[in-house]
């Protein structure tokens, strides 16, 4: 008995009247009112979820990108779609872009299960834009394809090549020390964002945009054009065609993005030093695909797996630079023994089969072979301790080798805002070898776990010369941002973790070659602080924060929500590292 073939186009996700037929009749009438014809109709309905949006620079260049995904879905025998969802810019949204992911996660996962298409493009780039895409698509499992909005250019001060935003943030310490006076910070912020894009180093944006490539869910060479060549137009239109084919093959995401794809974005991840944001991000895409992300694991991984890229923060070079120096292919070429060659990507074919068809490499100087890396070991370390029980991050390749072994006294600052008040202030209490510690800056805390765990150099320790010190946290930096810092401390002050109880004056031990962080506190003074100072939960009375507030998971569960994860007993990732 042979069964009809599942709907598609127009056909699907009909809007419940009580009569189907009526229907799509009344769907045909409408979008026939826009100009579409039956033959336009029967095609393959491939949407674009365009992010486009005056308060996101970084993806300035939505119009063009959208012309370009357009031309190649027409190319290909396809009906482009194009509708809108949330955008989110890193300096834009408040209290925190990642406050909102989550909620562009559900505007993109209903926005695709809601709406008829066979495929989608899912336009995304700055920091929040990718993960929450990917994560709503692999909740709809639809067939879908991630388009990188491409990197900003590098701009010149002075001489000096900059670009957003780790020289933002190496101005703004030299602002800060006084080395620099008001005309000349001035004149920088003119030009460390020389164009649209995304920043130009391996912050979050540039690291999600080669893991989307790495996992196979851009088209090959979609992650390192900057957004405003000839280059990323042509990745668009490519994008657009192989969005028809997904469309045809029926070929949905969870079909690509399975383990191996997870395993070999953690693998890039640490190849390329890139943000620690970016374990928040794959470790809620994992939970979306009922995967639990093991730190333990991925530090196992990152033993074995060394930084290649020669990139700011943890080296020297920009994005554009890594582009014209093969980009992801090249790569990936020299991760080759080190990767899940056998796992599916967009085009059909496995990303070993995608590598050897890109042929032979060139000489170029951003990438090093494995036997000449520019860190031994993964740019991320997971750290374990009474202080953190449930793990902590540190981004050992952009941090000062002096200190990953280091004991000191804690300053301690409760909140964002005590930080504020006190941290330039002449008669603050601190010295280059204390450890700067600051509270409730968790997934809860903030909320939305700020990007202040880049904490700044107190005033008067940054006008005698001091450029680094450590510093710990229950929130995120960028992966923009250097330095001595540990990161995402779970669980968090702001639910009673450990770090609530913390003073200025304790002593803390860090060890990056133990993975350890430890505070050297008895257990009876714990306890008896515990008591003394019970942790009340942060809550709110309605709208999206008490909803947020009442469902985010910790950092290692990927900060995303409690109910958008599938139930059930989950599976590790990543599963045995390989070597």
């Amino acid at each position: 008995m042979s069964t009809s073939p599942p709907p598609s186009g127009f056909k699907k996700g009909l809007t419940q009247y009580g009569d189907s037929g009526f229907s799509l009749f009344l769907r045909k009438a409408f979008i026939k009112g826009a100009g579409y014809t039956d033959e336009a109709l029967d095609r393959p309905v491939i949407g674009i979820a365009s992010t486009g949006s005056a308060y996101n620079p970084c993806h300035g260049n939505m119009p063009q990108l959208l012309e370009a995904v357009t031309r190649g879905i027409q190319l290909a025998g396809g009906l482009p779609m194009p509708f809108p969802t949330i955008s989110l810019h890193e300096s834009f949204a408040s209290p925190t872009s990642m406050f909102l992911r989550n909620l562009m996660s559900m505007d993109t996962e209903e926005m695709l299960r809601a709406q008829p298409m066979d495929a989608v493009v899912l336009i995304g780039g700055c920091d929040k834009t990718v993960p929450a895409q990917l994560m709503g698509a692999a909740s709809a499992n639809v067939p879908a394809i991630q388009l990188i909005t491409g990197s900003m250019l590098t701009g010149s001060h002075r001489s000096q090549r900059v670009g957003a935003c780790t020289d933002c943030r190496r101005y703004w310490a030299m602002y800060r020390s006084e080395s620099i006076d008001d005309a000349e910070i001035n004149d920088v912020n003119n030009q460390l964002v020389a164009s649209v894009g995304t920043c130009s180093v391996m912050g979050t944006a540039s690291t999600m945009a080669c893991l989307a490539e790495a996992m196979g869910l851009t088209v090959p060479g979609g992650a390192s054009p900057p957004a405003v060549t000839a280059d990323r137009m042509r990745v668009a239109e490519q994008t657009g065609q192989q969005a028809v084919w997904l469309a045809r093959q029926r070929l949905n995401i969870t079909q690509i993005l399975d383990e191996r794809a997870l395993e070999n974005g953690m693998r890039v991840l640490l190849a390329i030093g890139g943000s620690t944001n970016a374990i928040v991000h794959l470790a809620a895409i994992a939970g979306r695909l009922g995967f639990e992300l093991d730190l333990q694991a991925l530090d196992r991984m990152g033993r074995e797996t060394p930084v290649l890229l020669d990139l700011k923060p943890s080296g020297e070079h920009y994005m554009e630079d890594f582009h014209a120096a093969g980009g992801m292919t090249t790569l990936l070429r020299e991760l080759k023994p080190l990767m899940h060659l056998d796992a599916m990507t967009v085009t059909g074919r496995t990303l070993g089969e995608e590598i050897d068809r890109a042929g032979t490499g060139f000489a170029q100087n951003v990438v090093r072979p494995l036997h000449r890396p520019i860190y031994p070991q993964g740019g991320l370390a997971v750290l374990q301790g009474n202080l953190a029980p449930g793990g902590a991050i540190i981004k050992a390749s952009a941090a000062d080798p002096q200190l990953m072994e280091h004991e000191g006294r804690a300053v301690v600052f409760e909140n964002l805002q005590d930080l504020a008040e006190r941290i330039d202030r002449d008669d603050l209490d601190v010295n280059a070898e204390d450890i700067l510690v600051l509270k409730n800056i968790g997934p809860k805390g903030a909320p939305g776990m700020p990007e202040a765990g880049y904490m700044p150099i107190p005033r008067k320790l940054a006008r005698a010369g001091v450029k680094d010190i450590v510093r710990i946290s229950d929130g995120r930096m960028s992966g923009t941002a250097f330095g001595t810092i540990v990161l995402h401390v779970t669980p968090e002050s702001a639910i009673g973790g450990p770090l609530a109880w913390i003073k200025t004056g304790d002593r803390i031990r860090l060890s990056v070659s133990e993975r350890s962080l430890q505070w050297l506190i008895s257990d009876e003074e714990l306890a008896r602080r515990q008591a003394a100072q019970p942790v009340s939960p942060p809550s709110a009375e309605r709208g999206y924060r008490k909803l947020y507030l009442q469902s985010v998971s910790q950092a290692d569960q990927g900060a995303d929500f409690d109910f958008l994860t599938p139930p059930g007993p989950r599976s590790k990732v990543p599963r045995t590292p390989q070597g």
